[in-house]
């Protein structure tokens, strides 16, 4: 197949979750289908000829969070009918790319990869939306989750706004590609949305495969952008409602926050806490979660599937999460994972795991023996192929 993919961002570096799964699927899609990549260019990232045949960079200013140019995008969003996550990545020169390359060539299938690039693309009716998360419950998650009134009061905006968005483009769609099962039913009910398939996650396990010997790097470790609000609301959460309880008992117990960007907030809970490390954006993530007696997914807000845990899963590390964390994995409570929401639980798990060798050893055994039997990103990538065609 002639493929033309569409997306807000390239590849490199693959920082995020989206990213990686996108990656480990075209690197795979690539060897057998002609891509054409077209995707905005923000000047923080390359295009790499590792997961397509020739790519078409657009280049685009996002104004950075916390900065006056974002400030005035948020107020735009009080008037603006496209909710503030999608027009920040609307691009008139991306649009006018897409339609010369389609006149240009005859692709055989149109990926439109996120939501976000949706506005930019001239005829969604022939596209197929992957789509990495129910974003509108993201924001109803928000909404649930704000730190006040105000912030309540904008969050309930754009959850509207981005429904209304997500709802329409997942009516006008040929198809949407889910990634788990929950999500395409969601779509399904409250969107009315005909055609919505789920593929699931993918891991690299030789990837992920610890070394004989490892050095201790902390207790417990989180993974991911750190800039994303759920994941900077999980990690506030873990250290106002969880560690206290956990240090209770075990008083040097230390967390690791490993992922890009980190915010102010999370930087400053590090300068507070000498055994709290912030390490930003890292060449490698192995060390970090070969380095830790387990890995904690604290999120309250979210949507899509955690890669994370896979990750965790495949370098033989345990995980505790709450359920929003681990939705739409196929995971086995207990067995393979512990799943906690409130934080006297959530404590427990973790020192369960902490204090209990023999305990860690048979979950990461477990958790391993499910991601290395059924998940490898070939068969991801297959599945994907398989609903392009059909």
């Amino acid at each position: 197949m002639k493929l033309l993919w569409v997306k807000a961002d390239f590849l490199h570096p693959p920082d995020r979750g989206g990213q990686i799964r996108t990656l480990e699927m075209l690197k795979r899609l690539k060897t057998r289908h002609e891509i054409h990549y077209v995707a905005l260019d923000r000047g923080d990232s390359q295009p790499s000829g590792e997961y397509c045949f020739r790519a078409y960079p657009i280049e685009h200013r996002v104004p950075a969070k916390n900065t006056a140019a974002f400030g005035v995008q948020l107020l735009k969003g009080l008037v603006s009918p496209l909710p503030v996550a999608v027009g920040r990545y609307r691009s008139e020169s991306m649009r006018r790319k897409i339609e010369s390359l389609r006149r240009e060539h005859r692709f055989d299938s149109i990926v439109c990869d996120f939501l976000f690039p949706a506005p930019n693309i001239p005829d969604l009716s022939r596209c197929v939306l992957f789509q990495h998360n129910v974003e509108a419950l993201i924001w109803r998650r928000h909404v649930v989750a704000a730190p006040s009134a105000l912030h309540r009061w904008y969050f309930e905006i754009q959850a509207r706004r981005m429904a209304a968005f997500e709802g329409q483009v997942c009516r006008t769609v040929r198809k949407v590609i889910a990634v788990s099962e929950a999500d395409a039913e969601l779509m399904r009910k409250e969107y009315r949305a005909r055609r919505v398939d789920p593929i699931p996650t993918g891991v690299d396990v030789d990837f992920f495969r610890p070394p004989a010997a490892v050095p201790t790097a902390s207790d417990l470790v989180f993974m991911g952008s750190m800039d994303w609000m759920p994941n900077i609301d999980g990690a506030e959460w873990f250290v106002r409602e969880v560690l206290p309880l956990i240090r209770k008992r075990r008083p040097a117990c230390s967390v690791t926050f490993a992922g890009r960007t980190p915010a102010r907030a999370l930087r400053k809970l590090a300068s507070e806490d000498a055994r709290i490390h912030v390490t930003g954006t890292v060449p490698d993530i192995r060390p970090y979660l070969w380095g830790a007696a387990l890995s904690i997914v604290p999120l309250r807000i979210g949507g899509g599937t955690r890669l994370k845990i896979f990750e965790a899963m495949a370098a033989r590390v345990p995980v505790v999460s709450t359920t929003i964390g681990a939705e739409g994995l196929p995971v086995t409570r207990g067995s393979d994972i512990y799943i906690a929401d409130q934080p006297e639980e959530f404590a427990r798990c973790c020192l369960e795991l902490i204090e209990n060798r023999s305990g860690r050893d048979r979950m990461a055994a477990a958790a391993w023996e499910l991601v290395a039997s059924r998940f490898s990103w070939e068969a991801v990538a297959h599945e994907f192929e398989r609903l392009l065609e059909c």
